[in-house]
């Protein structure tokens, strides 16, 4: 069995209390006059178990306490040390400190019931006020250290609880930012996909079908659209990149589109259609006196409408393209665009899929239902079909507003 390593300060204490022990019993000076054990080098011994013990108060507590407790007793039958007594009360402290928990609770019981039976007998044996004087001894070298030993544990373990709750805070709040920054990456990838793409798919149509027809007039028509696509799609990029370079500390939220510009997008998706074949329709089933829905749903219903139409002039057969709003009972807002599905000999814009990715997304943050996919409609006709269900109860999930 290997003895634990003694700490090098609990060797230092050791060897001080020793030094002056030993200076002390050099000079004669004693706690008692008489005793059973008349020689003076019989002093000695308890004081020299006793700094032995000082040197295991921090690895073997329990150990150090019962020797050390030995020690005292025994001294009491020589002349007596001070130091001896001394070295014992820093025993009992490092043993309610160091030691395991359920002797750190024990030992202040055990000292204090210790202190006052010692009191109690020498009243009942001497009967007089020398006694408390005793009593009071006792309890200074044994219940003061054990009671003083517990308080300062009791802190030591407080701090080493706080400290383990701040780290912990610490990296709650680090998570918490990390995934703060992914969504906040996630939506300005939404925002800025939905901003651009409309514009940039009209002009790769356009300038595709000016390449490809020779003639003037259709030239020039493309051109018209290409001009009006990249104007505006240039106004929405300055105003996000505005929103993402000012640091002027204003809060308030810029404008995001809405519901009540709906017209106006299907209006431009048209004219960038016509070319294409393509018609488009709204069909707005909600009350007059309905209530405008929160600035998340609204702003979510806007861009699944302006991606689907999109999507329509990247990959629509010639046809009607169908927008159609509505409230259910629940209050719920519903947001449907349909068009015809299938090829078309005529220019068309390349598509990743990040439009899809984005509106599910959109629509999940929001608690809401959405799907997507091909359908068979009249006369075995196909017709691709987005529909949302958008909650008006959960509006506060995503501040989408800073990004439109």
């Amino acid at each position: 069995m290997t003895l634990p390593r003694p700490h090098r300060d609990d060797l230092l204490i050791a060897a001080g209390g020793l030094a002056i022990g030993l200076l002390m019993w050099s000079f004669g000076l004693h706690t008692q006059t008489d005793r059973l054990i008349a020689a003076r080098w019989a002093t000695l011994i308890p004081l020299v178990v006793m700094a032995s013990m000082e040197a295991l108060r921090r690895t073997m507590p329990q150990t150090a306490l019962t020797v050390g407790t030995v020690a005292l007793v025994a001294d009491q039958f020589t002349y007596g040390s001070l130091v001896t007594a001394l070295m014992f009360t820093d025993v009992v402290y490092a043993s309610v400190v160091y030691g395991r928990p359920s002797a750190a609770r024990r030992i202040p019981y055990t000292t204090g019931l210790i202190t006052i039976g010692v009191t109690i007998g020498f009243l009942v044996w001497w009967q007089n006020a020398v006694a408390l004087v005793v009593g009071l001894i006792t309890g200074m070298v044994s219940f003061l250290p054990a009671v003083t030993g517990a308080v300062v544990r009791n802190h030591r373990q407080a701090a080493d609880a706080a400290r383990l709750r701040a780290e912990q805070t610490a990296l709650l709040a680090e998570m918490d930012r990390s995934q703060a920054v992914v969504a906040e990456r996630a939506r300005m990838a939404r925002e800025l996909h939905d901003m651009v793409a409309n514009h940039l798919s009209a002009i790769a149509i356009h300038s595709t079908a000016a390449l490809s027809l020779d003639d003037p007039g259709t030239t020039r028509q493309a051109l018209t659209v290409i001009r009006e696509n990249s104007v505006e799609g240039l106004a929405e990029m300055r105003r996000l990149i505005g929103l993402l370079r000012d640091s002027s500390g204003d809060v308030e939220p810029a404008a995001a589109p809405t519901l009540d510009g709906l017209d106006a997008l299907v209006a431009q998706a048209a004219a960038n259609g016509r070319s294409s074949g393509l018609t488009f329709t709204v069909d707005d089933t909600r009350a007059e006196d309905d209530a405008a829905p929160p600035a998340p749903v609204g702003l979510a219903a806007y861009r699944i409408v302006q991606e689907s139409l999109t999507n329509a002039l990247k990959h629509a057969a010639p046809g009607e393209v169908r927008v159609e709003l509505g409230r259910r009972p629940d209050g719920a807002l519903t947001v449907g665009v349909t068009s015809v599905l299938g090829g078309q000999p005529g220019p068309r814009a390349p598509g990743s899929g990040a439009g899809l990715v984005g509106m599910r997304e959109r629509v999940a943050l929001l608690d809401g239902e959405f799907e997507a996919g091909p359908v068979m409609a009249e006369a075995g006709r196909k017709e691709w079909r987005v529909r949302a269900v958008l909650p008006v109860g959960t509006s506060d999930k995503e501040p989408s507003a800073w990004y439109g």
